[in-house]
């Protein structure tokens, strides 16, 4: 496989002629990063959506080169090459003894940082929707074997989110995609939208804190990692109410990240229905 061949500069290079290909010849895939993106920005201009939209196509295909090579992650590579935020509220949520969930979304290099956490020692879990097509599913599983992340599959996700955060280990979700029926309602750049229940249900359910937890590209393709705050909340009785308050914080610091990182939200479907 080229992304483990050749050195990473010439394999982001690569990476970066296909993908400004496949911006050009995917008239579906632009057409729906550019009407999302017309959504984020608030913004008609052209000129603007374009130059974003095909650093989202560059971006994503780098995210790629750098799942492909999870076989060369070490403790050297993050020294060099990731700057590392917060991971003290990380450490604190830990500490209660209640598990912790990392909130994140479809934003920078999500797959990097469960391999990172893991990488450091932390016992992590992510829930991973399977891919229809077999052979790309079983390469998605193996790379996330290889940096040692424990993958929940959705269909067995609910029993095996709680066992993991009884055992006070780490347990990662993606916020801004809802995969079932039954979401959220809530405004997201002031449109309605759908958002998964499982963080703010299951904070609730277990005591788990929920910390925020993006990985961003930098200019010089070396990466910042932040770990937020936790986003705590004590239940009041009122579990749907909860579940509201909860999930509008977590998309609340969401929104945040889209709005800075327009550019790393590879959000390949129409967001707004």
């Amino acid at each position: 496989m080229l992304a483990l061949i050749l050195p990473l500069r010439a394999g982001y290079s690569l990476a970066t002629s296909i993908a400004l290909i496949q911006f050009y010849i995917s008239k579906k895939d632009r057409e729906i990063v550019l009407d999302n993106l017309r959504a984020v920005l608030k913004t008609d201009d052209n000129a603007t959506l374009h130059r974003i939209a095909k650093e989202v196509f560059v971006n994503f295909a780098k995210y790629l080169v750098d799942f492909f090579r999870f076989s060369k992650l070490n403790t050297s590579y993050i020294e060099r090459n990731v700057k590392i935020i917060g991971r003290d509220n990380l450490d604190e949520a830990l500490k209660r003894g209640k598990g912790v969930i990392t909130l994140t979304a479809h934003i920078g290099n999500y797959e990097l940082g469960g391999a990172i956490v893991a990488a450091l020692g932390y016992p992590f879990n992510a829930v991973a929707l399977d891919h229809k097509n077999k052979l790309v599913n079983n390469f998605f599983i193996t790379q996330r074997r290889i940096a040692k992340i424990n993958v929940i599959p959705k269909g067995a996700a609910l029993r095996r989110c709680y066992e993991c955060l009884k055992r006070g280990e780490i347990l990662a979700l993606l916020g801004d995609r809802n995969f079932s029926e039954r979401g959220i309602q809530l405004k997201f750049f002031d449109r309605d939208c759908s958002f998964p229940k499982g963080p703010a249900t299951l904070s609730l359910r277990t005591g788990a804190s929920i910390v925020p937890t993006f990985i961003t590209r930098l200019s010089d393709d070396t990466f910042q990692f932040v770990f937020g705050k936790s986003i705590f909340y004590s239940s009041t009785g009122n579990f749907e109410d909860d579940m509201q308050k909860i999930t509008k914080s977590c998309i609340g610091v969401i929104e945040g990240y889209v709005t800075k990182y327009p550019s790393q939200w590879f959000m390949f479907r129409r967001f707004w229905t």
